[in-house]
């Protein structure tokens, strides 16, 4: 962030040079790294698993009801509160709409790679988990851009269509499908083990190296703005962060109503309050290249995101007790039988 904003300020012509770096309004450093992040994790999403979804649904679908018909309409509603309100007197009218569109874009876009990483750290189901990634990343082809559509609509906004559509097409649909053609055909000669021992690990670490250089590229392409409005970060933060609080708590009392054991409903909670922020931020990119608040407003997302996510955890892991396992489950079934 500080080298991103460094060079940003005293190189503005390296900074210009980036920014006009584009083709049909994509970013070309950003799709790289967009694809440098996401490709290591779709190559470990195994999409075969999604036959599985009919034994124990109950999980899949409140992930998907809060994915998709909750939590995009919740950011919309809390940005709009904050934005327009709230921060009234504080932002100007042009940034409001900006940082407005910037959250929209967040909300619309649940996670499917971090998701793993929390998951882990509350000892959630692992197979289970990537049933929820798995069909969340084939809903997601279908209802980002209609969502996404719709709620800039609303915010005023003129929707360029076809920029996103091709957004979606460039982000997710090739990478997602040259990483299920690549899984299948290194499972096919070699076996899924030498896959997830063997190459995945050597794929791995370019998600971090992408994710750092992208923070580098963002700060440097949005450097004047973020000298201007310093403040502007902290504000956009709270109603993210909230956010994310909100639809985490609402997801686990759910799944806790439906008597889901803990390594379920952890993961769903997980999933719908975390954010595919690298999705986010390349589209906002690609669809508002003249307006920066709305790709500073998807960065605060990637700030926000790994601090507030594993206090989360930390609360998960807290009330850990108050749910069954999935072992404890089956240890009731064993005595009942008998």
């Amino acid at each position: 962030m500080g080298v991103g904003v460094l060079l940003g300020h005293f190189l503005p012509a390296f900074a210009a040079f980036l920014s006009g770096l584009q083709i049909a309004q994509i970013n070309l450093p950003i799709a790289f790294l967009v694809w440098l992040m996401i490709f290591p994790m779709m190559l470990k999403v195994d999409f075969a698993s999604v036959k599985n979804v009919g034994r124990n649904p109950k999980g899949l679908i409140l992930t998907w009801i809060i994915n998709w018909l909750v939590k995009p309409f919740t950011m919309f509603a809390l940005a709009c509160l904050f934005m327009y309100f709230v921060y009234g007197t504080v932002i100007s009218d042009s940034l409001q709409k900006d940082y407005v569109a910037g959250m929209v874009l967040l909300g619309a876009a649940p996670c499917t790679a971090m998701v793993f990483v929390w998951s882990s750290l509350a000892k959630g189901d692992s197979a289970y988990t990537l049933m929820q990634v798995a069909t969340n990343d084939l809903i997601i082809l279908f209802a980002f851009v209609p969502i996404v559509g719709l709620l800039l609509g609303i915010g005023g906004f003129s929707i360029p269509w076809l920029t996103l559509f091709l957004s979606i097409v460039l982000f997710i649909v090739i990478p997602l499908a040259l990483a299920v053609a690549l899984r299948l055909l290194i499972v096919k000669k070699k076996g899924k083990v030498f896959l997830e021992e063997r190459v995945i690990p050597k794929f791995s670490p370019f998600t971090m190296v992408g994710l750092l250089l992208m923070l580098v590229l963002l700060f440097t392409m949005q450097a004047d703005l973020i000298i201007e409005n310093p403040l502007h970060i902290l504000l956009i933060a709270v109603p993210l962060v909230l956010q994310t609080f909100i639809i985490f708590f609402l997801t686990f009392s759910m799944a806790k109503v439906l008597r889901l054991p803990f390594e379920i409903a952890a993961p769903a909670g997980f999933v719908g309050a975390s954010n595919f922020f690298e999705l986010a931020v390349a589209v906002a990119i690609a669809l508002f290249p003249n307006n920066p608040g709305v790709s500073l407003a998807t960065t605060v997302g990637v700030l926000t995101e790994v601090p507030t996510m594993l206090a989360l955890v930390k609360i998960a892991n807290h009330f850990k007790p108050k749910f069954g396992s999935e072992n404890d489950k089956l240890v009731i079934k064993k005595k009942e039988g008998e």
